[in-house]
Parts: C-alpha cells; sequence; structure tokens
C-alpha cells in the first residue's frame, strides 16, 4: 500500500497479478493527478475548478478516441488504452473527478448519509475499478467493496483531523459535531478536549463497524486478490487501534502506519479466516 500518497490506494504491489498491473498503475496516475489538481500548490479555487474541467475535457476526448491535450497526453494515452483493454466503467472514473470538484468547494456535511455519498464518489470507484479488473462483479462483492473503501475513506479523515482542521478542511458530520458539543472552531484549532475525544472515538466506531461490513470480502475473494483486501482492511484497522491507543486524541497528533507495523498486518490478514477482527 502506499502510505504516504494516495493513502490506501495498492499501487502495482507485490500482490498484483502482472496481468492487470498496467491498468491499476493508468488508474493510479488518473486519480494521482486529479487529487493533486484538487488539492496541491497554491492555486486558488476557481482555478483548481479550471483545470478540474479541462482534465475531464481530456478524458472525455481520450474515451471517444480522440486525442487529449499536451498537457495531459501520456496519462490518458495510458489510460484510454487501458479502458479498451479491460472495458473499465467509465461513470467511475467521472465519479471521482466529482468528488475532487467537491473537495475543491469544500462544503459541510450535515450528516452521515451526506458523507457516505462523498465516499460513494471518492472512494468507492476505486474498489470497483479494482473488482472489475480482477473480474468480481457480483452485487455482494461490490456492496462490500464499497463498505470497505468508505471505511478506509472515513478513517483517512479521522487520522487526519490535526492536519485538515488548520487547512480549513472538516469532514465531521454537523449532526456528530452538535452531539457532541464540538464546533467547527474547535475543530480547526485542533482543540483536544474531552468532547472532542469522545466525537473521535464515535467516528472510529462508525468506521470500524463500516469495515467489518465489508471486510467477508477479503476472506472470498481467491488468490492475490484476496490478501491484498486482506492486508487493506488490517491497515485502515491499524489506524483506529492506533487513534485508541492515543485515547482518540487524533485532533493533536496524527497517528500514522510504519513499516514496524508490516509483520502484525501480515500476520493479522494471515488469521483473518480464524479471527476475523
Amino acid at each position: 500500500m502506499s502510505v504516504e500518497h494516495y493513502e490506501n490506494f495498492p499501487v502495482a504491489s507485490v500482490l498484483c497479478p502482472p496481468a492487470i498491473r498496467p491498468a491499476v498503475l493508468a488508474i493510479y496516475h488518473f486519480a494521482r493527478t486529479a487529487d493533486d489538481l484538487a488539492d496541491e500548490g497554491d492555486a486558488s479555487p476557481a482555478q483548481r475548478l479550471a483545470d478540474l474541467a479541462a482534465f475531464r475535457a481530456d478524458l472525455d476526448a481520450a474515451l471517444a478516441g480522440r486525442p487529449a491535450s499536451p498537457r495531459w497526453t501520456a496519462l490518458f494515452t495510458a489510460l484510454a488504452s487501458r479502458v479498451r483493454q479491460t472495458r473499465l466503467p467509465a461513470p467511475l472514473l467521472h465519479d471521482l473527478l466529482d468528488a475532487f470538484e467537491q473537495d475543491v468547494r469544500n462544503p459541510p456535511y450535515p450528516d452521515r448519509s451526506a458523507l457516505l455519498d462523498y465516499c460513494r464518489r471518492s472512494a468507492n470507484p476505486i474498489g470497483r475499478l479494482l473488482l472489475h479488473l480482477y473480474e468480481v462483479r457480483d452485487a455482494q462483492s461490490l456492496q462490500q467493496a464499497d463498505a470497505i473503501c468508505s471505511a478506509l475513506q472515513l478513517i483517512n479523515f479521522w487520522q487526519d483531523l490535526s492536519v485538515d482542521g488548520p487547512r480549513g478542511r472538516c469532514y465531521v458530520p454537523l449532526e456528530d459535531q452538535r452531539r457532541h458539543g464540538v464546533t467547527r472552531d474547535e475543530l480547526a484549532g485542533g482543540v483536544d478536549s474531552p468532547k472532542g475525544r469522545a466525537l473521535v472515538a464515535a467516528l472510529c466506531d462508525w468506521s470500524r463497524k463500516l469495515m467489518s461490513q465489508g471486510a467477508p470480502l477479503a476472506l472470498r475473494v481467491p488468490g492475490r486478490a484476496g490478501w491484498e483486501l486482506r492486508l487493506v482492511v488490517q491497515g485502515g484497522l491499524r489506524i483506529l487501534e492506533k487513534i485508541g491507543a492515543m485515547d482518540h486524541a487524533a485532533l493533536r497528533q496524527r497517528p500514522k502506519l510504519t513499516t514496524l507495523d508490516v509483520p502484525l498486518l501480515l500476520w493479522r490478514a494471515l488469521l483473518m479466516p480464524f479471527r476475523p477482527r
């Protein structure tokens, strides 16, 4: 897993079969570039939205067999080739761009349903695209993949509370803020308090339950894909475990996975059929 850059995306790992690795890399570069347009550098929101609109126009051109602009020629040439070869669902690529545009606008999320709708477009397409490449397309698997991907996205939000707040980003639903008596200003300022920790604990519990709904997919998918999913699931759960070990002080400090966690993740992935977490 790429832990630091495009956090939960498995990028041509040793578990990824060579036959689909080029398509995985093409999807990764597409998503990474669009995410950088939305979030990196010092561009204004208007410029970011204009860049994403140009990026979407090049996607449409590539999918229609027309040349993309010189700005991203190599990226869209590779992506168009893989779309033709593997019949990747183009709407999922557009969903990702919708989510990146929403990120630029940085709206408040009134409740958990609204945040999950964002995850439906920002995270779930990645799982569905990868399952498509693995030729796993039944309804139950897609629903469980959605649960895993949404859980990973949420876990990333709670992991990054101390980073996102000062940057003016807030993914904590307003409903949860009100329930725990925590204000947007307190979240932005990284105010560590008992009520803030209670809020984080509730958000982590929500994410853990969502991950549990999707985790059986990792035990059912055969071969390398199943093992890759086990590690992804365990990586997300490990972050939640680290937040809990901090007494949920994620507004003050950012937990992260390190190489020291790898043996534990491998061991837990191995034990998943006997001790599902």
